[in-house]
């Protein structure tokens, strides 16, 4: 007797086929794959956010770092100061700017740019001097 496409047959558990297809077919593994994914999203989403926080919070330390490098400079006719550290000696600052990693900021007098200027910057993550993931 033939047996024609639109004919139910009936299988019994040895005669099934096991694979991946299969497997993706039970709402259980669907569901298994769809929170998998989910927490592998979030846990990707949630590192960028962590490194953008410690971005944000290191270019505060920096902002008030330049700020009080900006009033020493008006006080003192142009002069930079030698280091942070006067700056805190000095009443322009309260404590030690440190970044988001627990490293003091750097300043540089006269900047990288501008001869007359100055640079604050936090030497990022990894802690190397003019590394590619300082914050300026």
């Amino acid at each position: 007797m033939p047996i024609y496409r639109d004919e139910p047959r009936v299988f019994f558990p040895w005669e099934r086929r096991r694979g991946l297809g299969s497997l993706l077919r039970r709402t259980t593994a669907r569901r298994a794959i769809a929170v998998g994914v989910a927490l592998g999203a979030f846990a990707v989403l949630r590192g960028v956010e962590v490194r953008a926080s410690e971005v944000r919070a290191t270019r505060t330390a920096i902002d008030s770092a330049t700020r009080a490098v900006a009033a020493y400079r008006a006080d003192h006719d142009r002069a930079c100061p030698l280091a942070i550290g006067e700056l805190v000696a000095s009443g322009y600052l309260r404590e030690t700017p440190r970044d988001a990693w627990g490293r003091p900021v750097r300043l540089s007098c006269p900047s990288r740019r501008d001869p007359r200027g100055f640079d604050v910057v936090s030497d990022g993550p990894d802690g190397q001097p003019g590394g590619l993931d300082r914050v300026e």
